[in-house]
């Protein structure tokens, strides 16, 4: 597929994705989630590679749905594109590998939703935050309403999305919707390091985290402990890879992964 909104650049095991609408400040429209599930298809059949980076080019990360695109769906129509949406974010939580959000500016409406559905989110100092769509007299469509409440409680997320209010940085950073700041000429060096140090890391054990902490958040708490201890106990044994993370601690060596 040839794509005409995503810009995918490869760096050793590490994707960097690109949303390049910088006149539209990267408004997401419907051949933005074709290509982006194009993406995710991609890289689940790269095991080489160990994360993904997502960013916007330009002022914005992203600025919101396509108005334009949007105006003249009626209700089934709505409720589809809604759909559309929620499904490609999903299938960024669903990825195997950890995804960073790295937001240079404008996360509002569906951007911010999209930064939500990454595994955690590190911010320019610049950029802005906010759920819009009351004004518009619309509400979230791709699971807004369901993450933002289980990022930051449900006392901020309600006023967010009631008051239509936009947050900077060090607001979004208070309340736990961002991880990490960052002058917006050095964001994307220090999101690198991050990914970096993630990818340094046991393959199988980040990916396991991600899942199980992931899945554990929507179960019982013993029922998630559970799920901790099996897949805990999937990483020992003969040639696994907790077997040489421990090897190595021991001979004070780098693990080989």
């Amino acid at each position: 597929m040839e794509y005409e909104i995503l810009n995918v650049a490869f760096q050793d095991n590490i994707v960097i994705v690109t949303i390049n609408r910088p006149k539209a400040l990267n408004a997401l429209n419907a051949r933005f989630f074709q290509e982006m599930d194009d993406v995710v298809s991609n890289v689940t059949n790269k095991p080489e590679i160990k994360v993904m980076i997502i960013t916007g080019e330009g002022k914005a990360f992203v600025a919101g749905a396509d108005i334009a695109e949007m105006v003249d769906k009626n209700s089934a129509e709505g409720s589809e594109f809604s759909r559309i949406g929620q499904h490609t974010f999903r299938s960024l939580e669903k990825l195997k590998i950890p995804v960073i959000a790295a937001i240079n500016g404008f996360a509002l409406g569906g951007g911010l939703e999209l930064a939500m559905g990454c595994d955690f989110r590190i911010a320019s100092t610049k950029a802005k935050f906010g759920q819009p769509e009351v004004s518009l007299g619309l509400i979230p469509g791709y699971a807004g309403t369901q993450r933002l409440s289980r990022l930051v409680g449900m006392g901020d997320a309600l006023f967010l999305l009631m008051s239509a209010e936009m947050i900077g940085a060090d607001d979004a950073l208070r309340i736990g919707l961002v991880q990490k700041v960052f002058e917006p000429e050095v964001l994307m060096e220090e999101v690198m390091k991050i990914a970096q140090t993630l990818a340094s890391k046991g393959p199988q054990a980040v990916k396991k985290v991600k899942a199980v902490t992931r899945q554990g958040y929507l179960m019982d708490f013993d029922k998630g402990s559970e799920l901790e201890a099996i897949q805990f106990g999937s990483l020992f044994g003969n040639e696994s890879e907790g077997e040489e993370g421990m090897m190595a601690f021991l001979a004070k060596r780098k693990p080989n992964w």
